[in-house]
């Protein structure tokens, strides 16, 4: 039994102190899970923290998906299997870096939707993925036998409203759903986000990234009694593009659990092991002043274990100090992953995306542009048409909340390309414009619309992917025909081996692999786009950085292996490098 008395966590009667390492189940493959865990338990971790992410178990109303990465209820056995209590944030938003901080997308179908508040739409939905998740994870708790010890009410609520209703209606629908374990809530130290996060008679635990002997001072106002807990201890941090790779020295991370063991605190590692943000799941962050700002695929966040699973310096200097703290012997740690190099693989045969619309996308006819949301689409890319008809003089062409990369085309030739991400304005749109000539006739406007990741914290989360609208001086263009391209039938494509190196193309091609170790896969001279290995979606690649390389997990592979990578801009060699080295940073 998991219980509170007074300052102190009990578990079976005895004084228990939560060390637990944080590692989403929807960032790792199943077929590392175990791995990763037995690491975490050798470490002297007694407890694994996970995130759930609503927007992939149900990426459509009413439809559920919990297999394969998604089958939480394995990872939770698996753990319990190894010896680990289990803390679970089921959200519904979980921030995380993750696309729209876990919100399923087809909610922004509703162009009055209203997120994590009493919205009543938003609400019925909530109660509908709660009463799927939870009954699942109902069995697991410690209360009926199992390792799930704790789960949070909402997630870092006081960053973004102070709803005390809804925050009331997730806790009574949780127990409507027979949770009966430790609920908690979660917020950033300052009073402010106490204040609009919490609920007087649920447990408070806080988040920050150092000096834990000082951070806690704030939560007297608003907890009296109770152990100290670190909800999230950040040990490091996530990356964007355009921005820097984020490092922190062992000795750094090794001081600040000092300081948790010293005032006799409880903590979670956010991240002991980070994993990727494989597919389109990255999320982005729009700060006021700033621009928008799209997270990389690697979510290595100078996790104690990297992003492929091996040990870091500062892994071994945190097991040192908490197995000694314990007094748990220094065991033999299970041996590092294997890497291994393939080479370079040239990409012989090419399908030009212009080409296999109707292959791949399905043709909608609308009077105005609409968003993905509105057609359905969660991920992938999405391409209007229009043609303009008459006679016009030279005219500005304005593309409105292009979001995020748009690539303008007048009659098949690229005029423009609109990067979101190098936008300061308040609405991020920037000049978004193009000077068309005069006109007398017809002229064919085409925009493909590559998205970047919703945004997933803060004011500007309702991030609708797309455009809204094209204006010809003042006069509103009409008359769209759209393809919704969510790039999950690849298998459609019709190929040819005539390589197109300045259009939007997919080319493929195919190599040997020797074992199933890990591996990166190097673009070479490709700018921007993604990578598919025998099906999977290893995520985005982009050549500003920090990220240059994309890791791919051994057990992807195969003796014979198929690799299309779709590049949304010009290349010199249809060519890239699989490798036993990455690069990040």
């Amino acid at each position: 039994m998991f219980e509170i008395k007074g300052n102190q966590f009990f578990m079976d009667g005895k004084p228990f102190n939560i060390y637990s390492g944080a590692m989403h189940y929807f960032r790792t493959l199943p077929d590392y899970w175990e791995d990763r865990l037995k690491k975490l338990k050798l470490a002297g971790f007694n407890t694994v923290e996970t995130y759930v992410c609503w927007n992939l178990h149900e990426p459509s109303p009413g439809e559920f998906d919990f297999s394969g990465m998604l089958d939480i209820e394995r990872f939770i056995k698996t753990a319990a299997g190894l010896g680990l209590y289990c803390i679970v944030r089921p959200g519904p938003y979980i921030c995380a870096e993750w696309d729209f901080g876990g919100l399923p997308a087809w909610l922004l179908k509703d162009k009055n939707m209203q997120i994590r508040c009493s919205y009543p739409d938003f609400t019925a939905a909530v109660g509908r993925f709660y009463k799927e998740l939870l009954s699942r994870l109902e069995p697991l708790q410690i209360t009926r036998g199992g390792n799930i010890i704790a789960m949070q009410v909402e997630n870092e609520y006081g960053s973004y409203g102070n709803d005390k209703e809804y925050l009331a209606f997730i806790e009574k629908l949780m127990r409507d759903c027979k949770i009966d374990c430790q609920l908690f809530t979660s917020d950033g130290n300052c009073r402010e986000m106490l204040s609009g996060g919490t609920l007087p008679h649920i447990f408070k635990v806080l988040n920050f990234g150092s000096k834990a002997k000082t951070a806690f001072e704030c939560l007297k106002d608003f907890q009296k009694d109770g152990p100290l807990m670190c909800g999230e201890f950040w040990c490091g941090w996530f990356d964007h593009w355009r921005d820097i790779h984020h490092t922190r020295t062992a000795a750094e991370i090794a001081a600040e659990v000092q300081d948790f063991l010293d005032i006799d605190a409880s903590f979670n590692f956010y991240m002991f092991h980070g994993g990727t943000n494989f597919g389109f799941t990255a999320g982005a962050n729009f700060t006021p002043g700033k621009p928008y700002e799209p997270t990389v695929t690697s979510y290595d966040y100078c996790a104690l274990l990297n992003e492929w699973g091996d040990y870091t310096p500062a892994y071994h200097e945190v097991r040192r100090i908490l197995c000694e703290k314990q007094g748990i012997p220094l065991g033999e740690l299970p041996p590092s992953p294997k890497l291994q190099s393939i080479g370079r693989v040239t990409l012989t045969e090419c399908a030009p995306l212009f080409e296999n619309l109707d292959n791949i996308g399905e043709k909608h006819r609308v009077p105005v542009p609409e968003s993905m949301e509105y057609f359905g689409q969660n991920f992938g890319m999405i391409y209007y048409e229009t043609t303009l008809s008459g006679k016009y003089g030279e005219s500005r062409v304005s593309f409105k909340d292009v979001h995020d990369f748009g690539y303008v085309y007048f009659d098949g030739e690229q005029k423009k390309v609109i990067d979101r991400t190098l936008y300061t304005d308040p609405k991020g749109d920037g000049d978004t414009s193009v000077l068309m000539d005069s006109l007398d006739g017809s002229l064919k406007i085409g925009v493909l619309v590559d998205t970047m990741g919703r945004v997933n914290y803060g004011e500007k989360m309702l991030d609708r992917k797309g455009l809204s609208d094209i204006y010809i001086g003042n006069q509103r263009q009409m008359g769209f025909d759209v393809w919704t391209l969510p790039l999950d039938n690849l298998e459609n494509l019709c190929y040819s081996h005539k390589i197109e190196k300045n259009t939007p193309v997919f080319l493929k091609g195919r190599f040997k692999a020797a074992g199933r170790e890990d591996c990166f896969v190097h673009l070479g001279s490709f700018q921007k786009g993604y990578v598919f290995v025998n099906g999977f979606n290893l995520g985005r690649f982009w050549n500003v950085g920090p990220q240059k390389s994309l890791y791919l997990p051994g057990a992807l592979l195969k003796e014979d292996n198929e690799i299309i990578v779709f590049s949304a801009d010009s290349f010199e060699t249809p060519e890239i490098s699989i490798l036993n080295t990455h690069d990040l940073g």
